[in-house]
């Protein structure tokens, strides 16, 4: 069989057929394949950490951001492979084995999209690139609220502490004093046993509020894969509480919330795929060029053919419905998620206003009541219409006042770290409520 013969006829029909979506393809050239690793966890360095520098951690360092990021490039990828063409298929047939008569058959076939398949997957690969960087950003905000709301439980475990180290600092002092008095018969020892008990409960208050320290540090840190925090102390205003706007305001930011938003990508998503499926009822057409040799008369017979599914059983029916379903599903979770967030929203305000109330009744009341109490003992004191114990049980009281108050400030800033998981960070202005009117 003559090569030359078979092989210029068959190499025309190729440059036809496949020529163009070849040269539409190169234009935009393969994506590069990289091993790309995973990013270590971030270490803070030793020393004070702010706010800013703890959020600048999470977003670096973060494993569940990391893995949001991963499904972004892997939509982006998806995207990629949903614009290029189908390949060229190659035959080759013989008929008759024996030399000199038997027939060659080569063919090379193009498969044809119809019905806006392409266009189609392009779109339904467009959308699920949407939903990864709307799941990405529904991340980032709750990983910010997270971050926020650990800063400040750190926060309010480091006051917490220092008030249960002045706590003991005041029961021993107590018991120092009570042990005096029942040395000089003034009173009974059941005085200083009372006392003793007294700083033994100061004592395993200091080591509960050390250990509470020790895990909102921890849970902090993890926050950027750290599970030996490294700072020394969390800086920042406990007080700062941000001014929220009005609840209606609020539930008007709803759908743009972060999670929303996801929701409603993920019903474009699937009302695309619904209009893939549809496109995938339409068959596809094969065309086919290539030529024949046929030994017995030395010919070369050049060859053309269409080849086109009938679409009698297969009319992709039951993809076309269950896309239908499965785009119906997401619009009753768009419902639902638009919904939870509003009952989520409604008790996240709830606890602010309250935890709000709190803290100025605290501020305006017990406080300044609790510091009235132990200036007029200690004054009393000091003229001998008091006892020492006396002075100290007021101490002990504006201590716990400040316990409460510590209690309070924090649930103000979860509250707020809550709003703010749900709707996306929230510019809004902050007051310190100790300088507040």
């Amino acid at each position: 069989m003559s090569r030359r013969g078979l092989v210029l006829p068959l190499g025309l029909a190729a440059s036809v057929l496949i020529s163009g979506p070849l040269l539409a393809q190169s234009a935009e050239g393969p994506a590069p394949y990289e091993d790309t690793r995973s990013q270590p966890p971030a270490v803070e360095p030793a020393g004070p950490l702010t706010l800013e520098a703890a959020l600048a951690f999470a977003l670096q360092a973060n494993p569940d951001l990391a893995v949001a990021r991963r499904e972004v490039d892997a939509a982006a990828a998806t995207r990629l492979q949903a614009q290029v063409f189908r390949n060229p298929e190659f035959s080759l047939g013989m008929e008759d084995v024996r030399q000199g008569t038997r027939q060659t058959t080569v063919q090379i076939g193009q498969p044809l999209e119809l019905g806006g398949k392409r266009g189609a997957r392009i779109e339904a690969a467009e959308r699920s690139r949407d939903v990864a960087e709307a799941e990405l950003a529904s991340r980032l905000a709750a990983v910010r609220a997270t971050v926020i709301r650990g800063f400040y439980e750190v926060l309010a475990a480091q006051e917490r502490e220092r008030l249960a180290q002045g706590s003991l600092e005041l029961a021993r002092r107590a018991l120092d004093a009570a042990a005096r008095r029942v040395t000089a018969g003034k009173v009974s020892p059941v005085e200083e046993t009372r006392a003793r008990i007294a700083e033994s409960g100061a004592r395993v208050e200091l080591t509960q509020a050390s250990a509470e320290l020790a895990n909102a540090r921890k849970r902090l840190s993890a926050a950027w894969g750290n599970p030996s925090p490294r700072f020394t102390q969390a800086l920042g205003q406990l007080d700062a509480v941000p001014l929220l706007p009005a609840f209606d305001d609020l539930l008007r930011q709803v759908e743009a919330a972060p999670e929303w938003v996801r929701a409603r990508q993920e019903v474009e998503r699937r009302e695309a795929i619904a209009r893939l499926e549809r496109t995938r009822r339409i068959p596809d057409v094969t065309i086919s060029a290539g030529v024949q040799r046929r030994e017995e008369l030395r010919d070369n017979v050049a060859l053309v053919g269409v080849s086109i599914p009938i679409p009698v059983f297969d009319r992709n029916q039951g993809n076309v419905l269950e896309a239908l379903r499965r785009a119906d599903k997401a619009r009753d979770e768009q419902t639902a998620v638009g919904v939870r967030l509003r009952s989520e929203l409604a008790q996240a305000q709830e606890r602010f206003n309250a935890a709000r109330q709190e803290v100025d009744y605290i501020r305006k009341d017990i406080l300044p009541g609790a510091q009235r109490a132990l200036d007029t003992t200690t004054k009393g004191f000091e003229l001998g219409k008091f006892t020492f114990l006396d002075v100290l049980d007021a101490q002990r009281t504006l201590f716990q006042a400040r316990g409460q108050y510590v209690r309070a400030l924090a649930d103000v800033q979860r509250a707020v770290a809550d709003i703010e998981a749900i709707l996306g960070p929230l510019a809004q202005p902050t007051v310190s409520p100790t300088n507040s009117q």
